[in-house]
């Protein structure tokens, strides 16, 4: 016994229009998104949606108040951190190899001191301790903290070349594993 099948052509064309449609909302989903970070930025959470950045402002060593938007067309990682907190003092040069290992027009790291008053003093902790390729930066007035609802340190915000928060770090993370690298440098298109 042979089986025969009969499909109708109305029945074709809106079974191959809804696979068309499936796969190109797949790919518009998935294009340009960010994928889940790698074990070694465990603390590394993405933010669903992305959301405007907060615009903050804060000190450079070169006593001129640099805005967050300075940065925009570029993948910043915004590491708000204090002498006093041990995690975020360890993970300084882990941050310094990092931005060492992609180009600066891509990609920046700014740490931002937010546990002293002078941006000298920030400046001669980040030569002292493994991060001297870090620019140093200062929030006296801990703005960028509430800004961004931190409640502990180290806090990270990983901002895309269109000034949107795409994920946060809450607490140390290992930014210098070769797989972090390699993550780092897919979002920054390097």
């Amino acid at each position: 016994m042979q089986l025969k099948l009969a499909f109708s052509r109305p029945l074709v064309i809106a079974v191959a229009i809804g696979a068309a449609l499936l796969l190109g909302i797949l790919y518009w989903i998935g294009r340009g998104s960010v994928h889940a970070p790698p074990s070694s930025l465990a603390p590394l959470t993405l933010t669903r949606p992305p959301k405007p950045a907060a615009s903050v402002a804060f000190q450079g060593a070169d006593g001129k108040i640099h805005a967050l938007g300075d940065f925009k067309g570029k993948l910043v990682l915004l590491n708000l951190w204090a002498p006093w907190c041990a995690p975020c003092v360890k993970e300084l040069p882990a941050l310094a190899a990092l931005q060492t290992a992609i180009p600066k027009d891509r990609f920046v790291v700014i740490p931002v001191d937010v546990g002293r008053d002078r941006i000298a003093d920030a400046s001669q902790f980040l030569n002292g301790h493994g991060a001297s390729v870090l620019p140093a930066y200062l929030d006296s007035n801990i703005s960028a903290f509430s800004a961004y609802g931190a409640y502990g340190l180290p806090t990270t915000i990983l901002i895309d070349g269109k000034g949107r928060e795409i994920a946060r770090a809450v607490g140390p993370a290992d930014w210098s594993a070769p797989d972090s690298i390699a993550y780092m440098k897919r979002l920054a298109g390097s």
